[in-house]
């Protein structure tokens, strides 16, 4: 089964807001309030489509999700570079679990 590899990174001296902002978006993230009180979840983009994540910036999806993923990288300033690989057995067996 092939599948496509995804590396991307922020050019050098990218502003820190945008990369966090960017990282809430697609990775999704865990809050609380300032006095500890009120936790909540910010979902991201790849909480809702089974990945491979390898490094920071390097990805293993599906061959079907890759374009959700390219249209929502491509609203950054990120240098992108896509691959189409053979996913090993494990990567297949992860790819194929179900997200809740």
């Amino acid at each position: 089964m092939n599948g496509t590899m995804i590396l991307f990174h922020f050019p050098e001296k990218t502003a820190h807001g945008t990369i966090n902002k960017f990282m809430q978006k697609f990775y999704g993230q865990d809050s609380t309030s300032w006095n500890g009180k009120y936790k909540y979840h910010r979902h991201g983009l790849l909480e809702s489509i089974p990945h491979r994540k390898l490094l920071r910036g390097v990805l293993i999806l599906r061959s079907e999700d890759t374009a959700k993923v390219l249209n929502f990288l491509e609203q950054y300033s990120l240098t992108l570079h896509v691959r189409e690989i053979k996913l090993t057995p494990d990567d297949e067996k992860i790819l194929s679990e179900t997200l809740e």
